[in-house]
């Protein structure tokens, strides 16, 4: 499993600024990314990775969900943001399934460059 910690009050994060640690974590046996807060499983964002795709690594991102409870506190966007920084990071292509992330992109268009166009 890969791990990133999300600062709190980060610029560019829409974490709280104060609050329990942050972390996303990549579960390629799930097929998803998760995110923990305070050592709870707060949201999921499923994927598949095609590794054999034209263009390169690219990565479908099927859904995202969010607990209930932890509902309209922004941690989706925490979420979708830190796998889109990774994804940047790591040089792979993106294909936007969810309707959460087309959104997201929509409002965050400097995420624009990591379509791949054969998925769009």
């Amino acid at each position: 499993m890969n791990y990133a910690t999300v600062e709190s009050g980060a610029p560019g994060s829409t974490a709280p600024a104060t609050g329990p640690a942050v972390c996303v974590v990549d579960s390629p046996p799930h097929e998803r990314y998760e995110l923990w807060v305070g050592g709870d499983l707060v949201g999921i964002l499923g994927y598949q990775r095609d590794s054999a795709a034209r263009s390169g690594d690219v990565l479908t991102l099927l859904h995202t969900v969010v607990r209930e409870d932890r509902g309209g506190r922004g941690w989706a966007a925490v979420l979708v943001r830190e796998v889109l920084d990774r994804a940047r990071r790591e040089g792979t292509r993106i294909r936007p399934v969810c309707t959460y992330v087309r959104r997201f992109l929509g409002m965050h268009t400097e995420y624009l460059d990591l379509l791949d166009e054969q998925g769009v």
